[in-house]
């Protein structure tokens, strides 16, 4: 392998993967009651403890991966005699890819025999961790870097991703949603339908009322946008904060519908930085389908 594959903590499948298929990583950072910590697959703090601070009231804010840290990640690589292929968290909802192309400048002086390719996913939690994935599935079939850019770019967008809330308290508190709103979604039990649409931003797609509806509607979803319908059978990732009972009903939901996906759809946890502004009680599904819309 004369490159290695890089992402961030934003991808939110969990350490032992990225051990697994060999994908480095570098952190993002949360502030919560005062204190910094990284997002770090729960190193710095357990996902339960920080998802307890949020339901308690606490309103944590996130800061993305600087330069300085991308250089750091990189810099032992390149000296090993690797390349660098980094996909970044979307650049619809973070700056990260611009410091990560700020780093790529920076390292290229040093190592102008090197190559460093910056990608940026247009995705986002376990979206991006499905589409580092594929990138890693590419790298092991012996895709040599420009080969994993080209297929990158062509896939990029046809990650579907799909989310919804059945509380809107945290989007409240952070200002995303209106006091009056929220409140009014909250007593009426209405799950907001969310995307990321093909700039990489997130945007509404519908309101569903009960979270039994809102189950099957991410099943109706994705019979209408997975590749090849009911006969789809490539990767199903779903993603969660702190409501594994949800995810698991989805999960179920999807195995019933999709004969060539009983067993095979995976549960990963969403970590502190997309949990700080999704909340406690987020839902996403993800697969390959359709190109996505705005």
């Amino acid at each position: 392998m004369a490159y290695v594959i890089c992402c961030s903590s934003t991808a939110d499948l969990s350490e032992e993967r990225l051990a697994e298929r060999n994908i480095k990583w570098v952190p993002f950072h949360f502030h919560i009651d005062g204190k910094d910590y990284l997002d770090d697959y729960g190193h710095s703090m357990d996902l339960k403890e920080f998802y307890r601070r949020e339901r308690a009231g606490a309103t944590p804010t996130t800061s993305q991966v600087n330069a300085k840290e991308y250089v750091n990640l990189w810099r032992p690589l390149l000296e090993s005699g690797l390349d660098i292929f980094h996909l970044t968290l979307s650049s619809g909802i973070s700056g990260t890819y611009n410091s990560a192309n700020i780093a790529a400048e920076d390292v290229r002086e040093s190592f102008p025999d090197r190559r460093i390719e910056v990608i940026d996913s247009l995705c986002a939690s376990a979206g991006y961790g499905l589409y580092v994935e594929e990138m890693a599935d590419k790298r092991d079939e012996g895709f040599d870097i420009d080969e994993l850019k080209s297929y990158a770019i062509k896939l990029r967008p046809y990650i579907n991703h799909f989310f919804f809330t059945s509380d809107l308290t945290s989007l409240i508190r952070g200002g995303r949603v209106s006091p009056a709103a929220g409140t009014i979604a909250n007593i009426l039990n209405i799950c907001p339908v969310l995307k990321v649409n093909s700039e990489g931003k997130l945007v509404s797609v519908s309101k569903v009322r009960t979270k039994k509806k809102v189950y099957q509607e991410m099943v109706k979803i994705m019979l209408r946008h997975a590749q090849n319908g009911k006969d789809y059978g490539g990767r199903c990732y779903i993603s969660y904060s702190d409501c594994p009972e949800d995810a698991e009903a989805v999960k179920n939901k999807i195995e019933e519908s999709f004969d060539n996906l009983k067993g095979k759809v995976e549960l990963f946890r969403i970590g502190t930085t997309i949990g700080s502004h999704t909340g406690a009680s987020t839902v996403a599904l993800f697969f390959i389908g359709d190109e996505r819309t705005k």
